[in-house]
């Protein structure tokens, strides 16, 4: 499956953004002009079975998304700590699902630095309580990494993040699958770190 390409470089099409937590996963999608991120679900995190991944992958699949957003958590100063680490083994247990089923949808880290701070606060000016805060967090926090993704997209004409290399089934996980050739991106700084969040 080939992903159409702007002549920036960067796909054009439905878009998946990946919210990663220890206990949760939000998922929001996009629609094909990459206009509005939108919260879709959230899943819980299956760390033994990955069925949460598995789920993601059929989405990718069944919407014929382009490409898949993965949320990089880093800290004020741009450090990654566990919960960076976390999410790059994520996007690599889900390229590598992605690739299994014959995919060629690209995974990108993004830096996501504050995107549950940010969506807590959206809800709460929305109107909603606190108590139900947890049951759609996530897939808001998902939407709001999505958003500033395609915004950066289309800003820049180029892609953004780290693109993440399916590991071929001899390798180990580990950050060295992680593809340098799409260039971090140094402008984020409008996202302040949500380090070390449990979810």
């Amino acid at each position: 499956m080939s992903n159409p390409a702007a002549a920036g470089g960067y796909p054009q099409g439905v878009k998946l953004g990946v919210d990663v937590g220890t206990v949760r996963v939000g998922v929001a999608i996009c629609d094909r002009d990459s206009i509005l991120a939108t919260p879709y679900k959230t899943l819980d995190r299956n760390a033994k079975k990955n069925s949460d991944v598995r789920v993601i992958a059929k989405l990718a699949e069944e919407l014929g998304a382009v490409q898949v957003i993965v949320g990089l958590p880093r800290t004020m100063k741009g450090e990654e700590h566990a919960s960076a680490r976390m999410a790059g083994d994520y996007a690599l247990l889900l390229a590598a699902e992605l690739a299994g089923r014959g995919l060629a949808v690209p995974v990108n880290l993004v830096d996501e630095r504050l995107s549950s701070v940010a969506a807590h606060r959206n809800l709460h000016e929305a109107g909603m309580s606190s108590r139900n805060h947890r049951k759609v967090v996530d897939q808001v926090a998902a939407a709001g990494i999505l958003q500033h993704a395609i915004d950066m997209q289309k800003a820049r004409g180029a892609d953004v993040g780290s693109r993440v290399t399916a590991p071929s089934p001899s390798v180990d996980l580990g950050v060295s699958e992680v593809d340098q050739s799409v260039p971090a991106s140094p402008g984020d700084t409008d996202r302040s770190s949500d380090n070390g969040r449990q979810q």
